[in-house]
């Protein structure tokens, strides 16, 4: 079974490389240290500091696994090669709520630099992924938890 893609910005992609390296070598021996320390005061069976910091290094080992997994299948997205006429992973589009005519401004980006606040959605958010594909002028139906919203697509760029 092949791996899914992940799209990433170039500072996405070094954002990841940081926090893999800090939970091998910072948080690592936090927890390490911290299961040494709980060994030191007994019997672990009913020892809530140890089972606190195996509980914890269970969740980093995870999330490492988890970010291996993302750095190994990861795609840089190519601002250079964008095609302004088609909205893709990349670009950033201006659209219009067709029934309260408020104005948005997204980058569509991967999942991993996904920040909402910022302006950037996911390519798999409902927004993100119904405006991919289309043109400047379309109005596109987009499924949220409220019901549906449809917007006007007003500009693409980069």
């Amino acid at each position: 079974m092949s791996e899914k893609e992940v799209l990433v910005s170039r500072e996405g992609l070094k954002k990841m490389e940081q926090d893999l390296e800090n939970l091998k070598t910072v948080r690592r021996q936090e927890v390490a240290a911290r299961i040494k320390q709980a060994i030191e005061f007994g019997d672990i069976s009913e020892n809530s500091e140890y089972d606190d910091a195996k509980n914890e290094q269970a969740f980093i080992e995870g999330s490492i696994i988890d970010l291996e997994k993302k750095l190994r299948n990861a795609k840089i997205i190519d601002d250079i090669s964008l095609d302004v006429e088609i909205i893709s992973v990349g670009s950033t589009v201006k659209i219009r709520n067709t029934k309260d005519n408020k104005e948005y401004t997204y980058q569509i980006v991967g999942s991993v630099d996904a920040n909402p606040s910022a302006g950037k959605i996911s390519n798999e958010s409902p927004v993100g992924a119904a405006l991919l594909a289309h043109q400047a002028g379309d109005i596109v139906d987009v499924n949220v938890p409220a019901g549906v919203i449809s917007f006007e697509i007003l500009e693409i760029g980069k």
